[in-house]
This record gives C-alpha cells, sequence and structure tokens, in this order.
C-alpha cells in the first residue's frame, strides 16, 4: 500500500432545486390558487473520519468530489426531494486548509468525526410562497442556490504518542520491529525507511501505546532538504520523542545537534516536545576504544534528558527505556487533563 499524505481535492455541494410555478386545476374548485412546490436543498459535501484509513490514497485517483443536486418543486405544493448529501470518508489525523487561503477549516482527530466541508444549496421558493392579499396568483418562483465549491487541501499527521527520531540508519527501524509487530524494510543503508512505520508497544498495564519510526532526517531538512522535511509534520502530533543515536558515529555530538538543529528550525514547538535520548547501537561499539557512558553523561548534560544505553537488536537496555516512556507519557497525559479541566 501506498502511503499518501498530502491531497488537493475539488469539492462541490449539490445545487438547490428551483422553485415551480403552478396552480391548482381541480373541478369544482374555482379559483384555486397557486401551487407551485418549493425545490429541495442540494446535498453537502462531508468528510466522516475512518480508523481503517492510513493514508490519503483514495485521493490520489478521484480529485472531484460533487454531492446530488436538490429536484425542483412540483404541482400540489409538493417540495423537491433533498440531494443526497457525499459521505467522504478519511483518516483520523488529517487536517482540512482551504486550498486558497490555506486557513485551517477543520483538524480531524477524533474516530467518526463529521466535518461539513462544503454546503449544499437552499432550494428556491415556489410560487404559493408568495401568497398574499395583494397578489393572489403570483405567476413568479425562485431558482436554487449555488451549493459552496471549495479547493480543499488535506494532509494527514499520524497520531502516535511516541515518535522515534534520527539520523539516517540509526537504527529506528529495528527498534520498532523489536517493540512491536511492526515489520518495516530493514537494512544496512540510509534511507531504508521511505514512509512512517506505526508499531503498537504493549504497555505494563496492557494498554497499546502508538510508537511512529519517522523517515531519517538529515542537515537541512527542515528547508526542504531529504525525505525527511515531508515526514516532520507527523511529529507534531506525537506527545514524546525518542531520539535515537548511533553509538558507533564518529561523531555523536554532532548527530545529536543535527536533529536538534532541525527540530528547532521546523518550529511548532518540536524543539519544546519532551526528549528522551537512546544511544543505540552498542552491539556493534568497541568498547575498549568508546566510553559510551561519558558519551551518555555528555548528552545529558547536553539535553538534560535522560539517556539510555540501548541494542535494538539485543534488546539490551530496552526495558528500562520504556519504563521511562510510560512515565513521561503519563505525565504529560496528566498535564493536557488538567488543561482541560481547567
Amino acid at each position: 500500500m501506498q502511503f499518501i499524505d498530502q491531497a488537493i481535492v475539488e469539492v462541490e455541494a449539490g445545487k438547490g432545486g428551483d422553485g415551480i410555478v403552478a396552480f391548482r386545476r381541480e373541478k369544482y374548485v374555482p379559483a384555486g390558487g397557486p401551487s407551485g412546490g418549493n425545490g429541495g436543498k442540494g446535498g453537502s459535501v462531508i468528510f466522516v473520519t475512518d480508523t481503517n484509513l492510513q493514508t490519503l490514497l483514495d485521493f490520489r485517483y478521484k480529485h472531484i468530489f460533487k454531492a446530488e443536486n436538490g429536484e425542483r418543486g412540483g404541482p400540489n405544493n409538493c417540495t423537491g426531494a433533498n440531494g443526497k448529501d457525499l459521505i467522504v470518508e478519511v483518516p483520523c489525523g488529517t487536517t482540512v486548509y482551504d486550498g486558497e487561503t490555506d486557513a485551517l477549516l477543520c483538524d480531524l482527530i477524533e474516530p467518526g468525526q463529521i466535518f461539513r466541508v462544503a454546503e449544499g444549496g437552499k432550494g428556491g421558493l415556489g410560487n404559493q410562497h408568495f401568497l398574499s392579499n395583494r397578489n393572489r396568483a403570483p405567476e413568479y418562483a425562485l431558482p436554487g442556490l449555488e451549493g459552496e465549491r471549495k479547493v480543499i487541501r488535506l494532509e494527514l499527521k499520524l497520531l502516535a504518542e511516541v515518535g522515534i527520531i534520527g539520523l539516517p540508519n540509526a537504527g529506528k527501524s529495528t527498534l520498532i520491529s523489536s517493540l512491536s509487530a511492526a515489520r518495516p524494510k530493514i537494512a544496512d543503508y540510509p534511507f531504508t525507511t521511505l514512509i512512517p512505520n506505526l508499531g503498537v508497544v504493549k504497555k505494563p498495564s496492557g494498554d497499546g501505546t502508538v510508537f511512529a519510526d519517522i523517515p531519517g532526517l538529515i542537515e537541512g531538512a527542515s528547508h526542504g532538504t531529504g525525505l525527511g522535511h515531508d515526514f516532520l509534520r507527523h511529529i507534531e502530533r506525537t506527545r514524546v520523542l525518542l531520539h535515537l543515536i548511533d553509538a558507533t558515529s564518529e561523531d555523536v555530538i554532532a548527530d545529536y545537534h543535527t536533529i536538534q538543529s532541525e527540530l528547532k528550525a521546523y518550529g511548532r514547538g518540536l524543539e519544546k516536545r519532551p526528549q528522551i535520548l537512546a544511544l543505540n547501537k552498542i552491539d556493534a561499539v568497541d568498547k575498549e576504544t568508546v566510553d559510551l557512558d561519558a558519551l551518555a553523561l555528555e548528552l545529558n548534560h547536553l539535553s538534560f534528558a535522560p539517556v539510555f544505553i540501548i541494542s535494538a537488536v539485543t534488546r539490551a537496555g530496552l526495558d528500562g527505556m520504556l519504563q521511562e516512556i510510560w512515565r513521561v507519557v503519563d505525565e504529560v497525559n496528566a498535564l493536557e487533563a488538567a488543561e482541560v479541566g481547567v
């Protein structure tokens, strides 16, 4: 399945049905009067979130979404049928922007959330509506109104509590495959991961926490260099960032600064997001030439964040790291709940 996280589409609500001019023509009913019915309302275009969808792939092949028009009114004061609403399913985490002004219209996060993106036009009034003491036989009716038409830009931002970030080949895919049932592509070269991968990691309480493996960032990613720029948006919703650093790198500290600089340059508060650092690949480190404890201490002084020494391959150190992740996630959730309560 292709991972598509951006799309531009046109939505068009249905036109309202026209009102009609009609008069009663019944035997033994002289001067029956006007009886033209109103037109029906045009259908609306409605977005509904679906938890079974993980990508905007459907919008790659279909770019125009049009709801039904309302039907014109009928004689005998009959109102025309309303046009059917067009229900369009989108993944949870979809943000809807006006394609012309770039204004945020809606952020669809909750399962089953509904957003009426284009309102159907009102039906026109039939001539029976204009009956008055001064005008006993109105011979005019109103046309239905046009439905809303918009160009919409859709952006998908993955919903995950923990985002795994780091330079290419830091071991992010290996880690998420060790922690969950996710099976991303893994190879011994950079940029193996070309799409974000999601994995559910079980907590001691039995609940599941969603981890997102974000494709490798490189220097300049926040300005469009490499692959990372396209996926930085996916960590906007994460509560905690797990920064994975390759312990076999020639300059671990420089690697740390590269990622932090990109988070800060991208903005949106990512650099202030709670972080946990992990020195990965200790199974491949020459411990006689590399002092892992000293590196961890230096990273701790730089980041003021907890630093763990792990191996995603052998699972060494993963239990302690997960305990800290659960603690920080629970702490962030508690703070958010308190703010909502206030």
